[in-house]
């Protein structure tokens, strides 16, 4: 198995926010390279709902695509996820954005794993988290690999606006 470098985000607007957000962190502890702030941010996709906390990390490890994948859904399931409404209400919602082999991004056009994630560059909630914890960062879109910096700056500004860093989660690496 080689190692990959993997971008997540999570989210949370149901029940304990934090503490959900928290079990990301301490699941990947062993993997993690970086964690962004908890961001406040407006929910996405139309349904009415609470705001939600986000967080994106970097880690990085012997896993390929779908292990990164199954842990996420894993820490869905033990939050009690439910999928009722598409970008509905949630306790816990852990997305693989991108994975990397080296110096190439695995893409994948496989339902359960889209990769890198199709709406990533359009979503303030994602990039801004990301770019705080590696300013250089870029992200493969069907136009090209782009700055995560310059994806941002085609976001409505009145959106970016919304993502409000309210909080920084304890990290205990391992590494």
């Amino acid at each position: 198995m080689t190692t990959t470098r993997a971008v997540l985000s999570a989210g949370s607007n149901i029940g304990d926010r934090l503490g959900h957000l928290n079990s990301v962190v301490e699941r990947f502890a062993d993997d993690l390279v970086a964690v962004s702030p908890v961001y406040s941010t407006p929910p996405w996709g139309g349904v009415e709902q609470e705001d939600f906390y986000n967080i994106t990390l970097i880690v990085e490890g012997r896993r390929g695509p779908y292990e990164w994948l199954t842990i996420g859904a894993e820490l869905e399931q033990a939050a009690d996820r439910t999928r009722e409404v598409r970008w509905g209400p949630r306790t816990l919602d852990v997305d693989v954005i991108t994975v990397s082999e080296g110096d190439e991004v695995v893409r994948s056009d496989d339902p359960r794993l889209l990769l890198p994630h199709p709406r990533a560059a359009e979503r303030a909630f994602v990039l801004i988290p990301w770019l705080v914890i590696e300013p250089d960062a870029t992200l493969w879109t069907p136009d090209g690999t782009q700055p995560v910096a310059a994806l941002v700056d085609r976001i409505d500004p009145s959106e970016c606006a919304g993502v409000v860093p309210v909080a920084q989660l304890p990290v205990a690496r391992r590494r």
